[in-house]
């Protein structure tokens, strides 16, 4: 009969989670994970494997909370969809301006630091990708239906764009562009969509 386990699974990724986004997959060692979670390496290894095992455990669980987060602030019924548009865009630019960390997305660090080189981020990523594009463009649709947005306007592709300038305004908050400056570029974003 297997002994139950003494830790908690939920708070032990989140420690690793904070750790690896910290000083990313190659900075950070299985001896500072353990620190971090408070956890010897033999229990690490056993509950979750290697260090990249883990890494990916907490890579993918983060996935899933961007993408369902994403989701939950961009659905609502047609009638509010381009400002609940808007909305996803300046939340994204005001929160990248209060990361005086400068940590980041998770995503977006895991995806620099280690697509080339691990095929299970590099498949975890795109398909993150997609989803994130995915709510972006049925949100537009949304607006298209009624008719905030041209209805004749491709949404997959200034869905494309919005995903490309979200990505793009959490690289340079990194570089510690200010709030004013991450906030124009998404309001500029916004107005590339076609009014009718």
């Amino acid at each position: 009969m297997a002994r139950p386990r003494g830790f908690d699974e939920t708070t032990v990724l989140r420690r690793a989670r904070d750790r690896f986004w910290s000083t990313g997959f190659a900075g950070t060692s299985v001896d500072e994970v353990a620190a971090a979670t408070g956890l010897g390496k033999g229990s690490l290894y056993g509950a979750f494997g290697d260090k990249r095992q883990l890494y990916f455990r907490v890579f993918d669980r983060y996935c899933t909370e961007v993408t369902e987060a994403t989701r939950q602030s961009l659905r609502g019924p047609d009638e509010g969809a381009y400002a609940r548009l808007r909305g996803y865009l300046l939340a994204v630019a005001d929160a990248t301006a209060r990361d005086t960390g400068h940590l980041g997305c998770l995503l977006a660090n895991g995806t620099a630091e280690l697509a080339g080189q691990d095929p299970a981020v590099t498949e975890r990523a795109r398909r993150t990708f997609e989803a994130l594009e995915d709510a972006l463009v049925e949100c537009i649709q949304q607006a298209q239906r009624h008719r905030d947005i041209d209805p004749a306007a491709d949404a997959r592709r200034h869905g494309r764009l919005l995903l490309a300038v979200l990505r793009g305004i959490e690289a340079l908050g990194k570089a510690s562009m200010n709030e004013q400056s991450l906030r124009s570029i998404a309001e500029a974003a916004i107005d590339t969509l076609p009014r009718p």
